[in-house]
């Protein structure tokens, strides 16, 4: 099409006339260029991310009428910061903006909606939902629960091609799932190869951030060496994110089933008024855990903790429980173990050491091949969604190494009670199978409604 007859398409469509400052540099025009579904930029800090995310999809909305585009970012101060003020001064006059939907609306019908998940359960609100377009910025601070949902929304009734294009840094709660899927290349079902493609860009590539902030690259190489080393040169193997990496939700979720008679049940207990956590978990005679049920609830005192684990427990012989819960409390002079033994709840007293407990569970989760086919020794019912939420959402503790990160806490509490059941297991797996002598002691304790075990 002549440009004649585009400025005649664009008159009619009700543009006033604007002009979009700025052009893109080398790096940003391969972005521009790439049609693959899912297209990843970015890597080092400084490399002009925002900018050319913001750019192409304004492109796209001015040259195909009645496109629907939704911008993310993972809370709504940067959303504000990075996107929205940038755009009104850019489309102004080309786009109106509607605070209450938070909406930039062209006159061709195409549509900016800008969106922000601050929480798992921010990404809700976008389920129903249909965009031709979605862009997610900083897609390593969403989890991949987040990136999984909103691709469900790439949808619509029309002929435009649905394209997801993210930014991306090394580091942060979806560097696993980012780097399995842009950088290492590994896919699983469902997911085809030429679907995806990674254009690396770093500081050295934004010409225009020398130019004003010429010292930029000499702050980013003062950094610690695995921040340097990610910020500054984009290396994914140098910031190690996701603490599971093991984790698969293909491998490791699975669809409740009918647990018999013969599988050995547990509890786990990980419990403050913060939140209280418990999974339930089942061992069958062939060494294989299923962690079938899971109590996930904040505020509760003691009396009200021991009676949301009672309604699960049947058939559960041992509650595993952390020895900080032995310490007396000042104001009843019990602990919080008696507490619970009061209320029918009977405590198991294991002293866990975070490191060696994070690798026993990992050995539980970690995948083998058997006969020709991706096994584990762990599986998780699809019905203990805080758990399979958390669990990938791990982070890596850069001041301890093979530890997890305590932050955020929210997301720490299933997956500590998982690994106390873990520690529990290693403890008498390597006991000389001293359990059953555990187990016969803890029926003769409770029949004589012993206090604390």
């Amino acid at each position: 099409m002549s440009a004649k007859k585009q400025a005649s398409k664009k008159k009619r469509a009700g543009f006033k006339k604007f002009t979009l400052s700025g052009s893109p540099q080398p790096r940003q025009l391969k972005f521009f260029e790439a049609t693959q579904k899912y297209v990843a930029y970015g890597g080092a800090r400084g490399g002009g991310k925002s900018w050319a995310l913001r750019r192409k999809v304004v492109l796209m909305c001015l040259n195909y009428p009645g496109l629907s585009v939704l911008i993310i970012r993972r809370t709504y101060p940067e959303l504000r910061e990075n996107h929205i003020r940038p755009l009104k001064a850019e489309l102004a006059g080309a786009a109106i903006f509607t605070d209450t939907r938070k909406t930039f609306e062209f006159p061709n019908g195409s549509r900016i909606k800008m969106g922000y998940c601050d929480s798992e359960a921010d990404v809700d609100q976008y389920q129903g939902q249909e965009f031709d377009i979605i862009a997610l910025d900083e897609a390593t601070q969403l989890t991949e629960y987040q990136f999984q949902t909103l691709k469900g929304c790439l949808r619509g009734a029309n002929s435009f091609p649905k394209r997801m294009y993210i930014t991306c840094n090394p580091g942060g709660v979806g560097h696993g799932w980012v780097k399995r899927l842009f950088i290492d290349r590994e896919y699983r079902a469902g997911e085809k190869a030429e679907d995806y493609t990674f254009i690396p860009a770093g500081i050295y590539d934004n010409k225009v951030l020398l130019k004003y902030d010429p010292d930029y690259p000499e702050r980013l190489k003062s950094l610690p060496p695995a921040l340097r080393d990610a910020w500054l040169y984009g290396k994914w193997d140098a910031f190690a994110g996701q603490f599971f990496g093991e984790f698969d939700m293909a491998l490791h979720v699975t669809e409740p089933f009918f647990l018999t008679a013969d599988h050995t049940r547990y509890c786990a207990i990980d419990y403050g008024l913060d939140m209280l956590a418990a999974v339930f978990v089942a061992l069958s005679s062939d060494g294989r855990a299923y962690v079938y049920d899971e109590v996930y609830k904040s505020g509760m005192i003691v009396s009200e903790a021991a009676k949301l684990i009672l309604e699960k427990s049947a058939g559960v012989y041992t509650f595993i429980a952390p020895s900080d819960l032995w310490s007396r409390q000042k104001d009843s002079g019990k602990s919080i173990s008696e507490l619970f033994a009061e209320n029918g709840v009977y405590l198991t007293r294991i002293s866990p050491e975070r490191v060696q407990g994070w690798l026993c569970l990992k050995e539980w989760l970690k995948p083998y091949e058997e006969n020709g086919t991706r096994n584990c020794k762990m599986k998780i019912f699809r019905n203990c969604v805080n758990l399979i939420r958390c669990l990938p959402q791990l982070l890596y503790d850069p001041k301890c190494a093979g530890d997890a990160a305590v932050h955020p806490h929210e997301i720490t509490h299933a997956p500590d009670a998982l690994r106390y059941f873990a520690s529990y297991r290693a403890f008498y797996a390597g006991s000389g199978g001293d359990e059953e002598k555990h187990k016969k002691l803890t029926d003769v304790l409770k029949a004589r409604g012993a206090k604390k075990i």
